[in-house]
């Protein structure tokens, strides 16, 4: 049978729907025995003494009043699953949007995109069959022949012989038809969640691949992953219309035989007008109620796939981000050194570690520049001061607290982060801002931008700080995107800025702007600055080179420059460019 644990797990978030639909259906069933036994009163009075219309007045008055509570009870079961399946929906939703974000960037970043989104989107929505239509359908299979069975043997041991050994037939083809559907629909989840992982990889790239002359290419490659797709689905429906036909013939060969064995003793006078018709008519219900569940075994396959990828999120562990219960004052914030003590991680799958035992520290209210060659392990001692991932070994301190003894909230609400390439959201420059401070107020944003210098911009444009800038500020040149991004870190005004080179791509011209605004922003802040040009670092009061994951060399800039080592060899590098 199509159960699976997680999902059926979930049903405690939703109980009392599924608890209203649940007895709804066992109640339904019970309406079915009452209908099929008026009815077959009714026609035998009709057929045998055509009697006038007082006599049979309590036969269809009986008639319609089970067939009107039956017509009810599917009503409020169906609505009550319905609604048991919407709401298990928006756990799951918010469950696994919640997992994602306690995960963080490191998780995202190692995630395709296409796939992610697909699985919290499409997933989700494909548990909703399974809820809302194989579940109920499954208690009613399991309610509904029982009680027909029930009300069988006592008017015909035969016919209720013959359905109790028919039906196990029909689950028993379900199991067998069941794996080898559950094949099909695993490939062709997989199918789609790469075919969308690689459309939305080609609409971020579409610039670059215009550029490139390469989009009749990769329209190739949508085309014919759009076919993959295609023919994984036809499997699906192949092995689901199998099914179908296998449970039809059986359940008709079961309504056929019993059929049979009844009208042969009917004809004979063995057996009673009035019982024959009242199972005749309930046979049909009885492998009815199975075949149907043929039908949603498959609907609900979809739900038990998406459930294996979503619980696959759902189950990671987060490395103790959230270990800490202490609050993080901010003088204490910008009072206490950051002592880094023989810091080392190693990312999962890689020959050698990232960070390999460094040990440093950096005092509060002044300025430390990272350096060093690519993959020198500066990035991600910045993920590890925003714990965007956690130390495999060693520890970051505030003072003489490890930062995992703190809150992540309140980490974040003491420390203000300018990126390379700040990610702006499709809103106005207004709530990108209040991303920042919430609860800012006209003229700390004001103050913001005078700081950052977008004062201008703003006022130029016709709706100021309630103009919509796009997707990823699409509707602002680079420098502006840049500039917005440190007016967050200005309306923040946390005691920690970390600046993960905020000018690297820029010009001259943009970078002497941007780096006037940004001397402003560091001034009585611990900074912490991964940078390559001399004209960001030079002026820092330590600089630390890495170098294969260790810390080579540390000083000022004086000091760096009249040592051999990576800084002196970057710095006459720099100087024989800028002749």
């Amino acid at each position: 049978m199509n159960i699976d644990r997680n999902l059926i797990r979930l049903l405690k978030e939703e109980k009392r729907p599924f608890m209203v639909s649940g007895l709804a259906g066992a109640f339904s069933a019970g309406m079915l025995i009452g209908q099929a036994w008026s009815l077959s009163a009714l026609l035998e009075l009709v057929f045998r003494s055509s009697p006038e219309w007082p006599a049979i007045l309590p036969s269809i008055s009986a008639f319609a009043l089970f067939s009107t509570l039956r017509l009810l009870l599917n009503q409020v079961g169906h609505q009550a699953s319905r609604r048991g399946a919407l709401g298990i929906r928006r756990v799951l939703s918010a469950r696994l949007a919640g997992k994602v974000a306690e995960l963080g960037p490191a998780f995202t970043g190692s995630e395709q995109s296409g796939r992610l989104v697909t699985t919290m989107l499409k997933g989700v929505e494909s548990v909703d069959p399974y809820f809302s239509q194989y579940l109920p359908q499954l208690l009613l299979a399991l309610v509904t022949p029982v009680v027909i069975l029930a009300a069988v043997f006592p008017s015909d041991w035969i016919a209720g012989t013959i359905l109790a050994l028919s039906a196990p037939l029909i689950p028993a083809f379900m199991i067998v038809i069941g794996k080898r559907s559950r094949m099909a629909t695993e490939k062709q989840w997989g199918t789609m969640s790469r075919m969308s992982g690689y459309f939305l990889d080609m609409l971020q790239g579409l610039t670059t691949l215009k550029l490139f002359a390469q989009e009749k290419a990769r329209r190739d490659g949508i085309r014919d992953a759009s076919e993959n797709f295609r023919r994984s689905t036809m499997q699906v429906l192949k092995v689901a219309f199998l099914s179908s036909l296998a449970l039809e013939l059986v359940g008709t060969a079961g309504t056929a035989l019993s059929a049979v064995s009844i009208g042969l003793r009917l004809a004979s006078g063995a057996m009673p007008f009035r019982p024959a018709l009242f199972i005749l008519l309930l046979i049909p219900d009885f492998y009815l109620t199975l075949r149907q569940l043929g039908v949603r075994f498959h609907a609900g396959m979809e739900g038990v796939t998406a459930s294996k990828e979503m619980h696959r999120i759902l189950d990671l562990t987060t490395d103790g981000h959230d270990a800490g219960r202490s609050e993080l004052g901010e003088a204490e914030a910008a009072s206490r050194p950051l002592v880094i003590d023989r810091l080392g991680y190693t990312f999962p799958g890689a020959p050698h570690a990232a960070l390999d035992g460094i040990s440093c520290s950096i005092m509060p209210g002044k300025v430390t520049a990272l350096t060093g060659p690519s993959g020198a392990g500066k990035s991600t001692l910045m993920n590890l001061m925003l714990r965007f991932i956690e130390p495999e070994s060693g520890s970051i301190l505030l003072g003489d607290t490890p930062i995992t003894a703190y809150r992540t909230d309140t980490w974040y609400d003491r420390i203000a982060w300018v990126p390379q390439h700040p990610f702006l959201f499709n809103a106005s420059i207004r709530e990108n801002l209040l991303l920042a401070r919430p609860r800012a107020t006209e003229a700390d944003i004001e103050e913001a931008l005078l700081q950052a210098g977008l004062t201008d911009l703003v006022r130029s444009l016709p709706e100021g700080l309630d103009t919509m800038i796009g997707e990823q500020g699409s509707r602002l040149s680079g420098g502006e995107a840049q500039r917005l991004s440190l007016a967050r870190a200005f309306l923040k005004d946390a005691p920690i800025l970390l600046l993960d080179e905020p000018t690297s791509h820029t010009d001259p011209i943009l970078e002497a702007k941007l780096r006037s605004a940004m001397e402003k922003l560091m001034r009585g802040r611990t900074v912490i600055m991964i940078a390559h040009r001399l004209e960001s670092i030079r002026k820092a009061d330590t600089i630390l080179v890495l170098e294969d994951g260790r810390i080579s060399q540390s000083g000022s800039h004086e000091k760096l420059a009249g040592a051999e080592g990576f800084y002196r060899r970057a710095l006459f590098s720099s100087t024989e460019e800028a002749a």
